[in-house]
């Protein structure tokens, strides 16, 4: 029995069944009386009455917990030491995948029934969402642009984001869905190739989530004023919605596009090898995935474009167009020997690698934490040579651990030496990552837009005022050593991949001492 058949949560605990959720998100708690937990834990729900807040417990542990960072399993049924079974088996790699197409227990339903119920909360949770989207788009949007004394466009494209075009999309999606849906067995419906046919559109998502913290912070500047505040409720009441918050109902994309995954894996789990369907839901997951993983890659970029900008500005003697206007990520950085022809003097110069170009400064004698530009090199015109140990015949001298970059029309030559084999080799792979990179870009179609850059340099300005003395302070060291090496694994963490989804956490009527939790605020 899934629980969207028939009773409520509270109907079900008040008749003592035993109800338990899945922890979406990790709920990190100093109060004794809320439960932690971390995202994948099963908890056993104890009372749901409060929307907002529920009572539940982990083995010998209970506490408060808020509602949103969970979501009810959708086969109550299934035996926990099952369920548990389960899941270790798919971290595991399920070899027997086809043995749990059997009863689970005396009584209990078998995998069919366990994949009704998944495709069910699947059609089940797309219809709200779609009706979540119309509400928005024509409770509140519509109504806005009717009010050119309240809202400009931009001030609505800020708030509201591409959400109308989430919205056309999601109903063409949900038309594919339908059409696959088997009414009378629908453990029988293929809908794998529904999520595969559309795995690009859903990357639309990407601009919505990056755009989602000024949206909230536009919201937040807005709802000062009484008249914002009365005039949303005006346009919830008027479309008969729920009873939730604009910002909450804004939050749903965000938190859609990072529930697949999970919803597809426990289809997956429920859906046997011989299935028709099999082999299609798998990369379907896989492909979801893949979409929530470059959602997360490009809001790490935009977040890092303020950190490249305040670095840029700490530089003494910048010559040429700004970083930005080409690159927005640094992709590795470390300090060489570098000589450049017609010259045969060696240089130790501190080199940045961004994606299209690389940047080369000089440590200051006395100050080592202030560096001045000396140049850059175009990585899109240029070839990385590996060069042995020995003597080198453009310089005609002897090299150790040194690599060549020749631009294409051969009119310039660098040859750079690291200290040590293993720092040559991770230059190597960082070359190689950055055409990576830039390739992948050209396909996802990531660009910063122009609006991005300037406010990015105009935030680095104000923090270096004219007449202050610049250096790269140790937040700008620290960043730089943050940033993604060449040689660690590609795999994003399953709590990274989802992390964008992390709901706010509202100030309960329970304790007045807790903070905010949001995924968005630094």
């Amino acid at each position: 029995m899934g629980v969207q058949h028939g009773r409520s949560r509270t109907q079900l605990i008040s008749d003592g069944s035993v109800v338990y959720a899945e922890a979406l998100w990790d709920h990190v708690t100093m109060d004794d009386q809320e439960l932690g937990f971390k995202a994948g834990d099963v908890i056993e729900v104890v009372d749901a009455t409060n929307k907002e807040w529920w009572w539940g417990r982990i083995v010998d542990s209970e506490g408060w917990f808020p509602a949103s960072f969970v979501r009810l399993r959708v086969n109550q049924d299934e035996p926990m030491e099952e369920y548990l079974a389960h899941l270790e088996g798919a971290q595991a790699g399920e070899e027997n995948r086809a043995g749990l197409g059997l009863m689970l227990g005396p009584g209990l339903p078998c995998k069919e029934q366990m994949r009704t119920n998944v495709i069910n909360e699947i059609m089940s949770t797309e219809r709200d969402y779609i009706k979540h989207l119309k509400d928005i788009c024509e409770g509140y949007i519509k109504q806005c642009r009717k009010r050119t004394d309240m809202f400009t466009e931009e001030q609505l494209r800020t708030i509201f984001g591409n959400i109308e075009d989430i919205y056309r999309f999601q109903r063409k999606f949900l038309k594919g869905l339908e059409k696959k849906f088997n009414k009378e067995q629908p453990h029988v419906s293929e809908i794998g190739c529904c999520f595969l046919e559309h795995q690009t559109d859903f990357q639309i998502y990407s601009e919505y989530c990056n755009n989602h913290p000024n949206a909230c912070m536009q919201l937040s500047k807005v709802m000062k004023v009484n008249k914002y505040v009365f005039f949303f409720e005006a346009c919830r009441l008027l479309q008969k919605m729920i009873d939730i918050s604009l910002d909450g109902f804004l939050l749903t994309p965000v938190q859609k596009i990072c529930k697949y995954p999970l919803q597809l894996a426990e289809l997956l789990k429920y859906t046997n090898p011989q299935h028709r369907d099999y082999k299609d839901v798998e990369a379907a997951l896989n492909a979801m995935k893949n979409v929530a993983r470059l959602i997360n890659e490009r809001k790490r970029r935009l977040e890092n474009i303020d950190k490249i900008a305040q670095w840029q500005s700490a530089i003494e003697d910048w010559e040429g167009d700004d970083i930005l206007s080409r690159s927005s990520d640094l992709l590795f950085s470390g300090e060489l020997s570098k000589l450049s022809q017609p010259q045969a003097k060696s240089q130790q110069r501190m080199f940045f690698l961004f994606d299209h170009q690389m940047v080369y400064c000089k440590k200051d004698l006395l100050r080592r934490d202030m560096l001045y530009y000396k140049g850059r090199m175009d990585m899109d015109h240029m070839e990385v040579i590996d060069v042995e140990d020995g003597k080198e015949k453009d310089f005609n001298i002897s090299v150790k651990n040194a690599l060549k970059l020749r631009s294409l029309a051969g009119d310039e030559v660098h040859l750079l030496c690291a200290k040590k084999p293993e720092q040559k080799q991770r230059w190597l792979r960082a070359f190689a990552d950055e055409r990576t990179q830039v390739q992948h870009d050209q396909e996802t179609g990531f660009s910063l837009t122009e609006v991005q850059k300037k406010q990015a340099m105009l935030n680095a300005c104000k923090n270096h005022p004219a007449g202050k003395p610049k250096a790269v302070t140790r937040p700008y060291y620290d960043f730089l050593l943050r940033q993604k090496h060449p040689s660690l694994p590609t795999a994003v963490p399953q709590q990274q991949v989802f992390m964008l989804a992390e709901p706010k956490r509202k100030t309960s009527t329970f304790w007045h001492n807790i903070g905010r939790l949001t995924p968005f605020k630094k």
